[in-house]
C-alpha cells in the first residue's frame, strides 16, 4: 500500500469514528460522587455494593474530616451528595446554599469509646486516667473542628476532666487518624467512634462512653447542589432503608434514637 492510499484509508476511518452529535455520542454516567465522614470508609465497599444491586448506579467516595468536606463543597467542590459526622458541619454547607431544600436527613448513630494498643484487664482502667499525670497523650479527633474531637471535648466537659485532658491532646484530622497513631503507639490512649475500633486486633476498647455522659452523636445527609439531583436523592433514600441500616449496624454504628 502506498503512503497516498494508506492515508486516504486512515482518514476515512477518522470520519467514520468520529461522533457526529457530542450529546448523542456522550456516555450516560451511573455513578454518584459522595463527600463521607472519614469514620464511614470502613463499610463503603458494602454500601456501594448493596447500593449498586438495587439500583445499578456505583458510588465513588471522597472520605475526609468532616469539616475539611464542608469547606470544599463551600467552596464549589462537585459533589453530589454529603454525609456529614455531625449537624454543625453540614449547617456550614447548608448556610452556603449548596444543600438541595428538604433533602437533608439524619441517617445513622454512633458512640464514643477509649481505646488502648493493647489491652488491658477490665478493671485496669478508668476515666481519669486520662487526666493521669502518668498518661502523656490522648489522640482525639481536633477537638476545635472535628466532628469526633467536639462530641470527645463535650463528653469530659460533662465529667469536668476536659481541663485536665486538654493540655495532652493531640488534635488530629479524623478518627482513623486517631487509631492509627494509639495503633503505633503515638499516644496512650484515643478517643474515637465505637464503628472506627469495631472488630479490630491492633487497638483494643477500653471504656465505652455512657449514653448519658455524652452528645448524641448524628450523622445527616443531604443532596448538594450542581450535581445529579434525582440519583442523589435515591441514595439518601437508600441510606435511610433497611438493607443500608443492617450494614451500618453490622459495623458497630447505631440506629438514630437508639438508647
Amino acid at each position: 500500500m502506498n503512503t497516498t492510499r494508506a492515508l486516504i484509508l486512515l482518514t476515512a476511518s477518522a470520519v467514520m469514528l468520529w461522533p457526529t452529535s457530542g450529546a448523542a455520542q456522550r456516555p450516560v454516567r451511573r455513578d454518584l460522587l459522595v463527600a463521607a465522614a472519614a469514620s464511614l470508609s470502613g463499610i463503603a465497599p458494602q454500601l456501594t455494593h448493596a447500593f449498586h444491586d438495587a439500583t445499578g448506579i456505583d458510588l465513588r467516595f471522597n472520605f475526609g474530616g468532616s469539616n475539611t468536606l464542608a469547606r470544599h463543597i463551600v467552596e464549589g467542590a462537585r459533589v453530589d451528595a454529603f454525609v456529614s459526622a455531625d449537624a454543625a458541619q453540614m449547617e456550614v454547607v447548608e448556610r452556603s446554599g449548596r444543600l438541595v431544600e428538604g433533602t437533608r436527613v439524619s441517617v445513622v448513630s454512633n458512640r464514643l469509646v477509649v481505646i488502648v494498643g493493647t489491652l488491658p484487664a477490665p478493671q485496669a482502667f478508668r476515666v481519669d486516667d486520662l487526666a493521669s499525670p502518668r498518661t502523656q497523650r490522648v489522640a482525639m479527633g481536633d477537638p476545635a473542628a472535628v466532628p469526633a474531637g467536639v462530641y470527645g471535648r463535650r463528653w469530659l466537659e460533662v465529667i469536668r476532666l476536659w481541663s485536665m485532658v486538654e493540655p495532652k491532646v493531640v488534635p488530629l484530622p479524623s478518627s482513623p487518624a486517631v487509631v492509627a497513631a494509639v495503633r503505633a503507639g503515638r499516644a496512650a490512649f484515643g478517643v474515637v467512634y465505637a464503628s472506627d475500633a469495631w472488630n479490630r486486633r491492633d487497638v483494643s476498647v477500653a471504656y465505652v462512653v455512657p449514653l448519658e455522659d455524652a452528645p448524641e452523636i448524628s450523622y445527616p445527609a443531604a443532596v448538594i447542589t450542581g450535581g445529579r439531583i434525582p440519583l442523589a436523592r435515591q441514595f439518601i433514600d437508600f441510606l435511610r432503608s433497611a438493607p443500608a441500616q443492617r450494614i451500618f449496624e453490622s459495623a458497630g454504628f447505631r440506629a438514630v434514637g437508639a438508647r
